[in-house]
């Protein structure tokens, strides 16, 4: 009985352990995140209240909590009102302190009011889900029980995974390394092409990108265990997928853009953005050399080819801003991408303009790329015109 009523080697305790967590992790992902956060699908009763009941015992939290302080995050991604961002907390911040963060935010109640709608709050909910204390107490009872004093070496780690994958490495390193399919507004990253460890999470730029979708992966090389789940969960009639990512589709280029050409740019911006700028990305490292051979170290490389190409300028002091408008004076072809690249974004950023009033800016726009001298811009102007729905 010392050892519980299940014996294991040591090897068998550690895939006990990794088991369990992952279960975790993709009720996490599965409800919390893509269900009720974002309502990229829809879950039958049995499978809703499974997770439910799973992360009450696991974790603690609240759903209306979680989804309020995720949805605060991406509302005011990276700016001083996020939650979380190591963009502008810092990444030591974000990446040790990150639970703390999160039960901090859990806690303003005007978060929860504005950004915690459309929850559960039935019986369940108000009775027993909210009383986080005695969820993860019955699982350490549980995991005592089972496994005996290793047992709580099992619970300890069940309730350390989610403040460290979850809270600090998702939320920290998310948004700080890794690399990029789409070029969104914020400084989202994909960590690693494989999404198994943190449920699929790990493809935070895709998320961000579209943050509807129930599917995170987006390229043929990436894997998303949480979509795999679903896609099972579906089979079995326990889940409806709303929303994945849309994928672009090109035909003949048209002399004149039309409204459908339109609206599939829009669709598909993220993807028009992330072309633009690797379509320009030879052409304005080759502009900054040139530039840094005249004006020295006055500027960053790294930071003006990422103002220029992607418009990221959120962590820029006026000093700094001041310094890159005069080494861009020196720079026709650079001071043109940049121009283009907001233009173009504005073409579905403006909400007040009507669906005319905007392909008229996209037939101005391509006017002006084909204009421009610049040969990569020509080429793109002609790639716009093969947008299709």
């Amino acid at each position: 009985m010392l050892a519980g009523l299940i014996d294991l080697p040591w090897w068998g305790y550690i895939l006990v352990a990794l088991g369990l967590t992952h279960v975790t992790i993709a009720s996490v992902t599965i409800f919390l995140h893509r269900h009720q956060a974002h309502r990229a699908l829809e879950l039958h009763p049995v499978a809703s209240h499974f997770f439910r009941a799973w992360l009450w015992l696991t974790t603690g939290m609240v759903t209306k909590e979680w989804v309020a302080v995720h949805r605060k995050h991406h509302a005011k991604c990276e700016t001083a009102d996020d939650p979380h961002s190591p963009q502008v907390l810092g990444i030591r911040k974000v990446l040790f302190q990150g639970a703390e963060l999160y039960r901090a935010e859990a806690a303003n109640k005007e978060t929860l009011a504005r950004y915690g709608h459309g929850t559960p709050d039935d019986w369940l909910e108000r009775h027993v889900y909210r009383h986080s204390i005695v969820g993860v107490s019955i699982m350490l009872i549980a995991d005592l029980v089972l496994f005996g004093p290793l047992g709580l070496t099992i619970w300890a780690v069940q309730m350390m995974w989610i403040p460290i994958w979850a809270a600090g490495v998702v939320n920290g390193l998310g948004h700080y390394v890794g690399y990029r399919n789409f070029d969104c507004s914020d400084a989202a990253t994909n960590l690693v092409p494989w999404g198994i460890l943190i449920g699929g999470e790990e493809l935070h730029n895709n998320h961000h990108s579209f943050a509807t979708s129930a599917k995170l992966s987006a390229k043929w090389y990436e894997f998303d265990i949480g979509w795999m789940y679903i896609r099972v969960l579906a089979l079995l009639g326990l889940a409806k997928v709303r929303k994945v990512i849309p994928s672009p589709k090109f035909g003949e280029a048209k002399n004149v853009p039309d409204l459908d050409t339109l609206q599939a740019i829009i669709t598909h911006r993220y993807d028009v953005m992330t072309r633009y700028v690797a379509s320009l990305k030879r052409l304005c490292g080759d502009e900054i050399e040139r530039l840094a051979a005249t004006h020295g170290r006055s500027f960053n490389p790294r930071v003006l080819r990422r103002w220029v190409l992607s418009g990221e300028d959120r962590n820029l002091a006026p000093d700094a801003r001041r310094a890159l408008e005069l080494v861009l004076v020196d720079s026709a072809a650079l001071s043109t991408i940049a121009s283009m690249r907001r233009d173009l974004v504005a073409i579905w950023a403006r909400s007040t303009a009507s669906r005319e009033q905007l392909l008229k800016q996209l037939h101005d726009w391509i006017a002006r790329a084909e204009q421009s001298g610049i040969a990569q811009l020509q080429e793109f102007s002609l790639r716009l015109r093969q947008y299709t729905a």
